[in-house]
This record gives C-alpha cells, structure tokens and sequence, in this order.
C-alpha cells in the first residue's frame, strides 16, 4: 500500500513532499511494535488479562513464551558444546531469545508502559523479578556460549596532579599509592553485597 502511494506521489509532479508526517525514529516504531505484542499477548493469555493486573510474573511468562520465536543457540550443561563460543558441528540444543534482545525488549516495554498511562510505581517491566531474570539469562548464556557480558569500567576524570613546591619533599612511594590501594576494596564490598542479593 506504502510502495502505491509512493509511486503515485511521484508521477504526480504537484504533489508536494512536505505534506508526508515526519517519520518517526527506528526505536519508537520498534517500541510500537514491541508494545503491540505485548498486548496482544495480553488479550490471547487464558484467562485474558488487563494491563493494569499484569505483574512481573506475567512478563517472564512473555519473555518465555518468545523463546520460542529465538535464534542462539544456547547449549546444555552436558553439550560437548557447552562453554565454546564457535561449536564445531551443530547439536540439538534448543534456539533461544538472546540476553541482550531480552533486555533492550525490556527497556523499550518499560517505556512504552509509562507513555501508555501506567504508573512508573506499578510498572512491571521494572519488577525485581524481572531483573533477576534477565541476570539469570546473561549469566548462563555466557556460561553457555563461552560469551562474556563484563562491562567496560567507565574511565573516571581525575584532576592532574600538581607539582609540589620546591620546599617540600615528594612523599614516599607507599604513601602515595595507600589511597588507591582502599578505593578497590570498598568497590569490592560494595559488589560483594549486589551480587550476594537472593531472590
């Protein structure tokens, strides 16, 4: 239909180009797209469900149910294939929803729930479920596929030393190094208490 109307305005050599609506970014049709989906994943689920009585159960129930529709091979714990990034052969271990489409899914979800008149405080894309799943799915798939999904350390601005003053004399070495030394171990603790959070 597009592709006649298309080919219509441009035998026509009156009709003007500025007339067509601004079309609209590749992430907002995306975000439509996804968001119809999910709704019409809604109104199909036995018994139908409303939007505002979904709950983050009913979204991992979405994100599985899409499984089926996946494309990477995750591989079994007793695949010979387990943990090898390029396997050799193929195996019968099952297609599945990548990581990281699962979570940019869920971002764009998450938007799309709040610009539909859901309240950010209700929103079940954002649930705790949610996340740990989605955490629970990177972590395994990289186990599985040998794939890291470590992310890279944000480089931190830091102001350029000063020199000293002649007067002074430079501190030791040890002194110097003593308050880079505690930095590590602080974010230590602090990732050693995110990562020991049970469901």
């Amino acid at each position: 239909m597009d592709l006649i109307a298309s080919h219509q305005a441009n035998k026509n050599p009156n009709t003007s180009t500025q007339l067509t609506p601004p079309s609209s970014s590749r992430y907002e049709n995306q975000k439509r797209r996804d968001w119809n989906t999910f709704c019409q994943y809604l109104r199909n689920h036995r018994p139908p469900l409303s939007l505002p009585s979904c709950s983050g159960a009913h979204v991992l129930e979405f994100l599985r149910y899409l499984d089926q529709f996946g494309k990477t091979k995750v591989h079994h714990q007793n695949c010979a294939f387990f943990g090898l990034p390029n396997p050799p052969a193929p195996c019968p271990c099952p297609l599945r929803q990548a990581w990281g489409s699962l979570d940019a899914l869920i971002g764009r979800l998450r938007a799309a729930y709040e610009e539909n008149g859901g309240p950010p405080e209700a929103n079940p894309f954002g649930s705790r479920a949610v996340r740990l799943y989605l955490r629970e799915v990177r972590d395994f798939q990289a186990k599985a596929r040998g794939v890291s999904y470590e992310k890279k350390r944000k480089r931190v601005n830091r102001p350029k030393p000063q020199a000293l003053p002649q007067s002074q004399p430079p501190l030791p070495l040890q002194q110097q190094q003593q308050p880079q030394q505690q930095q590590p171990q602080q974010g230590q603790s602090v990732m050693a208490n995110y990562s020991g959070a049970t469901v």
